[in-house]
């Protein structure tokens, strides 16, 4: 009987274990909004955005205000995580990454210009890419915070760093 018992303890711990780990790993989703976890991105979103007129352009667009911590890292060698937008059909030397996968970033959803990064290869990459494939650079930060046609945060000279 003792036998009977303990082998029902053990199924019924681990089926709460296993709930325990997928409500874990649920909230975890949640909580991170289904995008990239990543140092980076959570110093882009300390970053202030005014709403001002551009006088030339006749339009209102976002001014960021950086805050000290995302301002040392100018000019500094730092890694980034995200979502691959391409922005030419070609491979190029150029492209974007989102915090968020495509239909949730900042051209197609609800997100702001700190979900997102423009990239400047050294090479082009040497295999084709997949739109929403999870890719990793490092390379210098340059943070842009008056030029409208340019995004708010740039990544230059980078290369691919394999996870």
């Amino acid at each position: 009987m003792g036998e009977i018992n303990s082998n029902i303890s053990s199924e019924v711990l681990s089926k709460r274990v296993k709930s325990g780990l997928l409500l874990l790993f649920l909230a975890w989703i949640s909580f991170s909004g289904f995008g990239l976890p990543n140092r980076m991105w959570e110093l882009f979103a300390s970053t202030q955005f005014t709403e001002k007129l551009d006088r030339s352009m006749g339009m209102y667009f976002y001014y960021p205000r950086f805050t000290p911590n995302l301002l040392a890292l100018q000019g500094k060698t730092i890694e980034l995580e995200g979502f691959f937008i391409p922005l030419d059909l070609q491979n190029s030397k150029t492209l974007v990454l989102s915090k968020y996968p495509m239909a949730e970033c900042f051209f197609c959803g609800g997100s702001g210009p700190e979900s997102i990064a423009l990239v400047h290869l050294k090479t082009p990459p040497s295999r084709k890419l997949k739109m929403g494939q999870i890719i990793r650079v490092k390379g210098t930060l340059k943070l842009n915070a008056t030029d409208v046609e340019e995004m708010t945060f740039i990544i230059s000279n980078a290369e691919f760093i394999t996870n």
